[in-house]
């Protein structure tokens, strides 16, 4: 049997849940991949589906002509901007998939810039869960040229890319989503516990919910983890979800555009963050509002 053609090569630096996701589908589809993480977890499970795990971040940008990074923090991405430019490498394209701040992509963009590089703006709206049936829509932003060029490769691990013009875009409008997603999935939980409370059967709530006016995308991914009382696979840990959070709330402050509801989640979310849920899903803010309603779930009769 004749081994299929590979596409080109791509690095991913940052293997997590994310990123690890863009690395396992563009494996799937016929790339050449080349990742690294700090995490020694991360690496070895990735290389154990087809990626080719990099010493360090010079080694990859020496090795592939288009790198996508997917960060924790923006402390990584300097530093792995740093690396990227120490390698004194020819021109890359950098996709930079992070949820940050504008002038903490910027910050990375003229310091690539300043080496050479093209820098692109593109977070994806997603959760983990989405992100691992490529259920993923691209918000790009940069040099249009790169975009149309890199189309084939944004879609071997989304559903859709969007140009959405200059740099800073991909950022704006993922801050967009994300207030969304920050209310709905509080929305969600409140909903659920409002039911519970009241006597309906948890999984009732959720399947008469769908075909209803009520109905969300992050309903429908929340909702069954609440009713399990599962949120240990996380598909957003509520730590990083922390991070998203502040930089939609500054950003809107500096503009001056009033987030009502976005705020009046963050009282819930910093609750589950000192209760024990920091490295759990976001839909564990079920669990908060069940413990403020003073509700406790009946136990599950033995068959």
């Amino acid at each position: 049997m004749r081994a299929r053609k590979q596409k080109g090569s791509v690095g991913v630096v940052g293997l997590g849940i994310m990123g690890g996701a863009f690395a396992k589908h563009l494996v799937g589809d016929g790339w050449h991949v080349v990742g690294f993480d700090i995490d020694p977890a991360r690496r070895k499970a990735l290389a154990r589906i087809g990626v080719e795990i990099a010493d360090d971040v010079k080694t990859l940008a020496e090795t592939v002509p288009t790198i996508i990074t997917s960060l924790p923090s923006p402390e990584a991405l300097d530093t792995v901007v740093g690396n990227i430019v120490a390698a004194k490498v020819p021109q890359r394209v950098i996709i930079e998939a992070s949820t940050f701040t504008i002038a903490d992509k910027e910050r990375a963009e003229a310091s690539l810039r300043k080496a050479g590089h093209i820098t692109l703006d593109c977070p994806v709206s997603g959760t983990g869960a989405q992100a691992a049936v490529k259920d993923l829509v691209i918000y790009a932003s940069g040099d249009s040229k790169s975009i149309a060029k890199l189309k084939p490769l944004f879609l071997a691990f989304s559903k859709s890319v969007h140009d959405l013009g200059a740099f800073g875009n991909g950022s704006r409008m993922k801050y967009v989503a994300n207030l969304l997603v920050a209310i709905h999935n509080v929305a969600s939980a409140e909903a659920m516990v409002l039911g519970m409370k009241a006597g309906l059967d948890p999984q009732t709530i959720v399947d008469l919910v769908k075909p209803g006016a009520g109905n969300s995308r992050i309903f429908e991914l929340r909702a069954p983890m609440m009713v399990n009382e599962n949120y240990e696979d996380a598909t957003m840990k509520i730590k990083i979800w922390q991070k998203d959070l502040a930089v939609i709330g500054d950003y809107a402050a500096s503009i001056g555009a009033p987030t009502p509801l976005m705020s009046a989640t963050l009282p819930i979310y910093a609750a589950a963050m000192s209760t024990g849920h920091a490295m759990h899903d976001t839909a564990a803010v079920c669990a908060v509002l069940e413990a403020m309603a003073g509700y406790r779930r009946p136990k599950k009769k033995k068959r």
